[in-house]
């Protein structure tokens, strides 16, 4: 995703934090990356930033926030650009790519790497639970299929 030999970058993603736990939501431009955010809100999540998020590594640790000429925004298609209340920087827990659509039931485990750094992988899920679950994802973790719990 991105070379590990980098210490921070910036990626076309927008990301929410819940309880000090970030998602950064990734996929091509029009998939839905900023509407899930938004759904995400919606549900009890805070922005970091849409559309652009700057991430950066420490350790084995990566931070996001937003670039500050776009802090605090977010799109809304049909709508326009809002003013949302932002946690300033959060450490990644999950990624989830919208451009790709799960099916799978109980799906295997999956992982990005972005800076070297692994992180666990969800695909979109088509259906009107998809926030909610990621939600209750980072709240309580996932049983991955071979029965391990994990916080993805």
């Amino acid at each position: 995703m991105v070379p590990s030999t980098l210490e921070n970058t910036t990626l076309h993603a927008s990301c929410v934090a819940l309880d000090g736990r970030g998602v950064l939501i990734c996929g091509p431009s029009g998939s839905g990356k900023s509407a899930l955010a938004l759904e995400l809100m919606a549900r009890g999540a805070s922005l970091v930033a849409d559309d652009r998020t700057e991430v950066r590594r420490v350790g084995k640790r990566l931070l996001a926030r937003a670039p500050a000429a776009i802090c605090g925004l977010i799109e809304a298609r049909g709508v326009g650009i809002l003013r949302a209340d932002v946690v300033t920087e959060v450490q990644l827990h999950v990624i989830v790519d919208v451009g790709q659509l799960e099916t799978a039931r109980l799906p295997r485990h999956l992982e990005g790497q972005i800076l070297g750094v692994a992180l666990p992988r969800l695909n979109r899920v088509d259906g009107d639970y998809f926030p909610a679950a990621l939600i209750q994802y980072l709240k309580g973790g996932a049983i991955d299929p071979e029965g391990e719990p994990k916080l993805r």
